[in-house]
Order: structure tokens, then C-alpha cells, then sequence
């Protein structure tokens, strides 16, 4: 069964059904902004609204992680976990075909509809499992945005977050590049007070996720392991500050931070926290150090 809104074609082959993964209520309301405001109209509303998830699924910001890549018209890109589509118009401008795969057919209909006037936008719902081993193309750029930690959970495997690698890869070009995009499991909030972004729990991440499972995030040497054991070599790692969600500058071992440019420590919109110290003046310590 196949959809169109606007240009957006939407294929629902692969769907079980049942949204598997639901925000609850708030998704109907993320469907309505999407059908009846345009994009330009999206800030009045966060403003207006003031709710963490109309931010986070609606903020431009959001694009700013992807919208530096060297993705030309002749790029096909793979995005993996496009949810509501936060990053899928920034990709879509840019590339020569956008390939969404989600497993939540609701949170497809809210990206079809805020970027219906997209006519390389072909959006695959269900579960990536399913639907990975029916793709027939190789892709230029695959995407993994806020969603690799949550490999165990799609794979399921002794090795999930390897075995996920090595999956996605077979779907690349020879010169094909994989995007991760994903916290920082030693990131300087985490000292300073705030809980960790998946669990909700203080020092989670910092103590090896004592008492959690499913989701994990890790640290550049964990990441490097992984790479090496999917035989993808080390990669290259580029550091969005304050983080990937609202990434408002993006760093490389090529451009350190230097002394005074790291001096946001208002990012954390959805939960309380507590302030154990001031992350700007650490941040200059450390810097100068």
C-alpha cells in the first residue's frame, strides 16, 4: 500500500499495523501543526506553545547537524529513524533522493506533511529489519541521527551495535559515508548535574549504565572499537556543541574550541536538573589548560 502527501510518496509495505513506538497524545498534535501551518509558521508556535516536543521535533536548529555535509544533487541519501522529520528537509534540499525508513506511521505522516512540497522524498514505514533486507540501491550517505544508541533494540544481537554497522554498510556505495549522530556518554552536563538523556537517571551513562538496558551511548574509544570490529576503520569524529539535538557550532580535531567559544549551558528544556558547578568556567579551565 502506497500514500502520497503532496510530493511525499509514503509505502506502507513493511507496516505491521500498530505504531510500535509512540510518544502518546502529543503526536496527534505534531500531526495537526504539520497539516495546517507551514514551516515559516513553526517558531510562533514553540514560542506560543512552550512544549519540549514541538521544540525538539520542530526547532530549524535541529537541521544544523546535518545542513554542513557535502551532500551534492547526485547524492542518494538513506535516512534511518527520520521520526517526524527534523532533519529530513535539510537532507532533501541538498541531496538528489531522500530514502526515510520508520518504523511509526504516525510520526511518518507528521514528515510528509511539513515537507510535502519535496517531490525526492520516498518515506518506508516499518521495521528496519524488514525493510533493509528489500532495499536495492546503495547510498552515498546513510543517516543514523539519535538513533544508533538504540541498536540493541532494532538488532537484538550479542552484538547489536556492530552487527547494526555492518548491516548499514552493505547498503553503501564503495565511497559511501554513514552520519552518526549521538550523545556524548562523558558529555560535561552529565558531571555538572544533568540526568542521562535516555534514562533519566543521574550519572547513568558516567558509571557504565548500571541499571539500564537498551539503549546505550559511548565514549570516542568505545566508538572507535565498534567502528574497527564493523571494519569500518575509525571514522572521523566532528563535535556539535552544546549537543547534536540544537547544535549551534560544530568542531572537528581539525578546529578545537578555543578559550570563551563554549559558553551555552542552557539546553536542558525537557527535565529538572541539578547545577553542580558553572559549565562555562570549567569549560575555560580546561581549554586553558
Amino acid at each position: 500500500m502506497r500514500e502520497k502527501i503532496g510530493k511525499v510518496a509514503l509505502d506502507y509495505s513493511f507496516y505491521p499495523g500498530v505504531d510500535l513506538y509512540s510518544d502518546g497524545q502529543v503526536e496527534e498534535e505534531l500531526l495537526e501543526i504539520a497539516k495546517n501551518h507551514s514551516r515559516e509558521e513553526f517558531n510562533r508556535i514553540i514560542d506560543d506553545r512552550e512544549k519540549w516536543p514541538l521544540l525538539y521535533h520542530f526547532s530549524h536548529i535541529r537541521e544544523n547537524i546535518v545542513s554542513w555535509l557535502p551532500i551534492t544533487r547526485n547524492d542518494h541519501v538513506l535516512e534511518i529513524g527520520s521520526g517526524c522529520g527534523a532533519v529530513t528537509g535539510a537532507l532533501a534540499r541538498r541531496a538528489g533522493q531522500v530514502t526515510c525508513v520508520d518504523l511509526s506511521k504516525r510520526r511518518s505522516l507528521v514528515n510528509a506533511y511539513r515537507n510535502k512540497d519535496f517531490d525526492n522524498i520516498n518515506i518506508l514505514v516499518g521495521n528496519f529489519q524488514d525493510i533493509e533486507k528489500n532495499l536495492k540501491e546503495t547510498y552515498d550517505y546513510i543517516t543514523l541521527i539519535g538513533v544508533f544508541e538504540y541498536s540493541e533494540g532494532y538488532i537484538g544481537t550479542e552484538n547489536p551495535y556492530v552487527d547494526m554497522l555492518k548491516i548499514i554498510a552493505s547498503h553503501l556505495k564503495p565511497e559511501g559515508k554513514i552520519i552518526i549522530g549521538i550523545e556524548n556518554k562523558l558529555g560535561m552536563k552529565y558531571w555538572a548535574g544533568c540526568t542521562e538523556d535516555h534514562t533519566g537517571l543521574y550519572f547513568e551513562g558516567l558509571e557504565g549504565y548500571p541499571r539500564s538496558q537498551g539503549v546505550r551511548t559511548f565514549t570516542r574509544r568505545e566508538l572507535e572499537e565498534i567502528f574497527q570490529k564493523a571494519g569500518l576503520g575509525n571514522g572521523e569524529f566532528y563535535y556539535p556543541y552544546p549537543d547534536y539535538k540544537f547544535p549551534m557550532a560544530i568542531f572537528s580535531d581539525r578546529w578545537l574550541p578555543a578559550e570563551g567559544d563554549l559558553k551555552e549551558i542552557n539546553y536542558n528544556y525537557d527535565r529538572e536538573r541539578v547545577r553542580l558547578f558553572n559549565e562555562t568556567n570549567v569549560y575555560n579551565t580546561i581549554l586553558r589548560e
